[in-house]
């Protein structure tokens, strides 16, 4: 080929015509086309481009569509409408998508989120997609928690919600065919399956703080399944069990208060989001040195930073539907009601709840929901230090902090009436429910009550291991 053959045409545009510069060196003038014709063709090419944009988000897999990711899908109308759901609609929740999600997808717990598309005839048909499987699905009469499989049950533990006593009797007191083995001195449980040395619990006393310490539903869904893979050495397909306990908020809220005057400070908490942690000018801290220690009540409630306001409904949420930790991507009422809906429906997706308030029925629910047993019968403690506290604030004080929670509060009072109607509908498919509910925990071989104590878990009081 000739070494002149090799150069490229090059065009520039003068006025109207076209000059082509050809391989020789020679210019040659051409007429452009006429101005119409090129907005026609230009039109076209537009319409062809958003055609197929629009036919690509809404026809290709989840995997494989930028369009699927859960911040272009789920705009905050969709799941603000939850708030307004009839209590019975919001426990109704699809589980086909969570079977679909458990069967085929080999990281189920990852990148979770939730996909709302709200109708004003109808409820929005939520999915999550990455979460676990939901209540509705173990409500099925052929489910099994099945231990000798692949599935998984995970802890969320909110600060001072009596998760450090649960936690305790979800490791030593379920009557299993292979107990956990514990270690005192390492407060750690080995929860192993009946027949190889794989985790089916996932909590502080089995596997410790491998999601970062009291970590909330966000990190939770992003970070368990890659966890798991790694201490487990390969890859498995598992179904994720979410579980976790709630408090009624003021009393919750006056206990964290106690619990951080004393001189907890919760520092190993990563606040994760979206693949990074939450800023300093995010997060900034409340106090200077090591910790709070005599913190008054007006100061701790002033720091506007502070996150034992709303917390059970932050850690409930998915905090990437609201810009995560940045609170200057949306106005602050809208990214309020955003995070509420979110608590609110993750929760009702929950596999399993409890209230603290509620000891007994919270543990016929959650043995009749695994078919598991406790070999002992939960206490109820109705007056704590918290509750003598909250009788004594002054009633400015009292108000500002059920301002201060007014989130967690309207979620509390969702959640408690979700849990009686899930009490009530195990209650009337249970044929023997009045001697079960009577003889919860009295199993032959194992004897003895764990007190249930909120304010004086020593473990907890000072903690911020891993």
């Amino acid at each position: 080929m000739h070494p002149g053959d090799m150069h490229k045409n090059v065009s520039v545009q003068v006025d109207s015509d076209f000059a082509l510069l050809l391989p020789s060196g020679v210019y040659e003038i051409k007429k452009m086309e006429p101005r119409s014709k090129i907005r026609k063709i230009i039109v076209f090419c537009l319409f062809l481009a958003i055609a197929g944009i629009i036919g690509f988000g809404y026809f290709c897999q989840d995997q494989v569509c930028a369009l699927s990711k859960r911040a272009v899908i789920l705009q905050s109308s969709d799941i603000l409408a939850y708030n307004e759901l009839p209590l019975h609609q919001a426990n109704s929740i699809s589980s086909n998508n969570n079977n679909n999600n458990a069967n085929s997808n080999n990281n189920v717990a990852m990148g979770g989120g939730i996909t709302a598309m709200a109708s004003k005839a109808s409820a929005p048909q939520n999915i999550i997609a990455n979460a676990g499987l939901s209540y509705e699905d173990v409500l099925n009469d052929d489910f099994q928690f099945d231990m000798d499989g692949h599935d998984v049950m995970v802890f969320l533990h909110i600060q001072k919600t009596g998760g450090t006593s649960f936690g305790r009797h979800l490791v030593r007191d379920l009557d299993l065919k292979r107990p956990c083995e514990c270690q005192r001195q390492r407060k750690r449980c080995y929860c192993f399956r009946p027949h190889r040395n794989e985790n089916w619990l996932f909590s502080r006393y089995s596997t410790g703080w491998k999601c970062g310490l009291h970590a909330d539903w966000t990190e939770l869904t992003s970070c368990v399944d890659v966890e798991l893979d790694k201490n487990e050495g390969e890859t498995a397909k598992r179904r994720y069990f979410y579980i976790s306990l709630l408090r009624e908020p003021i009393s919750r809220y006056m206990s964290e208060y106690r619990h951080v005057r004393r001189g907890a400070t919760w520092k190993g908490s990563r606040h994760w989001c979206l693949g990074r942690q939450a800023s300093a000018n995010e997060l900034p801290a409340c106090y200077k040195g090591k910790d709070w220690l005599d913190v008054d009540l007006d100061q701790f409630a002033g720091c506007e930073s502070n996150l034992a306001a709303n917390r059970q409904t932050r850690m409930l949420a998915d905090l990437a539907l609201v810009g995560c930790y940045n609170k200057s991507s949306m106005p602050a009422h809208e990214r309020d009601r955003v995070m509420l809906a979110s608590a609110k429906r993750n929760l009702a997706a929950m596999a399993y709840f409890g209230l603290t308030e509620y000891q007994k029925m919270s543990q016929y629910i959650f043995e009749e929901t695994f078919n598991l047993r406790f070999a002992i019968p939960f206490e109820q403690h109705n007056t704590t230090i918290s509750a003598t506290a909250v009788s004594n604030l002054r009633a400015d004080q009292k108000r500002r902090i059920e301002k201060l929670n007014g989130l967690d509060i309207e979620l509390y009072v969702f959640a408690k009436n979700l849990l009686f109607q899930r009490f009530e509908h195990l209650k009337a498919k249970d044929t023997n429910f009045e001697q079960r509910y009577a003889n919860l925990g009295n199993i032959y071989f194992k004897q003895g009550i764990t007190e249930f104590n909120w304010d004086s878990n020593v473990d907890d009081a000072l903690s911020t291991d891993h």
